[in-house]
């Protein structure tokens, strides 16, 4: 069966016009009635009272001539408004269409995947110009989720590349004999499939934080009980690396936050393993807490590498080194910064860092809104100050360069 398509819509040239016609008809008709109700009457009493008599022919000429005069008044009048009312829309449709063709240009051409396009100020009012100025804005917008986009998927690949390239070159050892199934072998395996789980793992977090399909259980939490099972978690890890872990429970005392225990948790965490993986042997990481206005602050501080500052703009981004060709070596999948922030957002916080450069360490500082309810729990035993119970930690040698976990 057949389909009519629709007719086209009239333009905005057509309603304009046809807009002021009605209203100029509609100005004539009444001034014409007006004219014609009230005219005659008023020019015939002013006739009489200049002497003329009521039923003469020459009082009859005048009104009629009266009444002729009117009508074309009133008719050419209304040609002159049409005419007018003509070069007015033509000049005002002009200049309103510049500005639209120029927007829906641009927009057909934001729709090739051409999203450097933009519109230029047209100068027709504030309205156009708001429009063309949110135009861009989301142009822009647009672009930068397409540059995301394009840098995710060639640092996934990138990512990926590792593990399976190592998984395929044993694989093919193995089928060839030139590989044979040991401890080493089975190691080896075992560390690249984990991390091409862990790396699924963490990309689906990050993916679901950073669309706010985050869930939280959040209750009051007092702020040196998260820095007390934090240092504790990881005491022992940097006992190994020979770094010291220096964490001031103290520090927190009387600062209570809402917040999802395990996930702040898992924060802490994120934060301490990249300070650990980038402070070398003997170095120190701090971690305190403090009050900062209406907001309790949690800092992660470090002794290591530290971050340039061309650098400090993209730590949080996903997958983002400093120095790709030294990260390889690296157990972290680059997005454990960015699940941190997306964490500490959903929160209603934040979470920043700066560093003064390289060679002078790095700070992250979590943002967490004070809480007015008191803590429902505590855990661990009596928390000892920070300045005479730093985490132990044993020498052991390392180096490397900053990225994400």
């Amino acid at each position: 069966m057949s389909t009519m398509s629709p007719r086209n819509p009239p333009g905005m040239a057509s309603r304009l016009m046809l807009a002021q016609v009605l209203v100029l008809l509609a100005s004539i008709l009444t001034a014409g009635l007006v004219a014609l109700l009230t005219g005659p009457p008023l020019f015939h009493q002013h006739l009489l009272e200049a002497g003329h008599t009521a039923n003469s022919p020459e009082t009859a000429h005048i009104e009629e001539a009266y009444r002729d005069t009117s009508v074309v008044s009133l008719g050419v009048a209304l040609v002159l408004a049409l005419a007018f009312a003509a070069a007015v829309t033509w000049y005002v449709t002009r200049r309103l269409q510049a500005p639209l063709e120029a927007l829906t240009q641009a927009a057909r051409q934001v729709s090739r995947g051409h999203l450097d396009t933009r519109v230029p100020a047209s100068g027709a009012g504030i309205e156009l110009d708001t429009l063309g100025a949110a135009f861009n804005l989301m142009a822009n917008q647009l672009g930068q989720t397409e540059d995301t986009r394009r840098r995710l998927l060639s640092d996934l690949a990138h990512e990926l590349r590792t593990p399976i390239s190592t998984l395929k070159l044993y694989l093919e050892g193995l089928h060839d004999g030139v590989t044979t199934w040991d401890e080493d072998t089975e190691r080896v395996m075992t560390e690249q499939t984990d991390r091409l789980v862990r790396l699924t793992e963490d990309i689906d977090e990050v993916s679901r934080a950073e669309e706010g399909r985050i869930a939280l259980e959040q209750s009051p939490t007092a702020a040196a009980d998260l820095i007390w099972s934090a240092s504790q978690a990881k005491r022992e890890a940097f006992a190994k690396r020979g770094v010291n872990l220096v964490a001031d429970p103290g520090s927190g005392a009387g600062l209570v936050v809402d917040i999802d225990r395990r996930r702040l948790g898992q924060v802490l965490d994120n934060l301490l393993a990249n300070a650990l993986r980038h402070t070398p042997e003997g170095g120190t990481v701090t971690l305190l807490a403090r009050r900062t206005g209406e907001e309790a602050e949690i800092v992660v501080a470090d002794t290591g590498e530290g971050i340039p500052a061309e650098q400090l703009p993209h730590v949080f981004e996903r997958f983002y080194r400093g120095d790709t060709a030294r990260d390889r070596d690296r157990s972290g999948s680059g997005i454990g910064l960015t699940i941190s922030r997306a964490i500490a957002d959903a929160h209603g916080g934040g979470l920043t860092a700066s560093s003064e450069g390289p060679g002078h360490g790095a700070t992250f500082v979590v943002a967490l809104p004070l809480s007015r309810v008191p803590p429902t729990d505590t855990q661990g035993p009596s928390r000892p100050n920070a300045e005479n119970h730093p985490v132990p930690s044993r020498p052991r040698p390392r180096s490397g360069r900053r990225d994400g976990t």
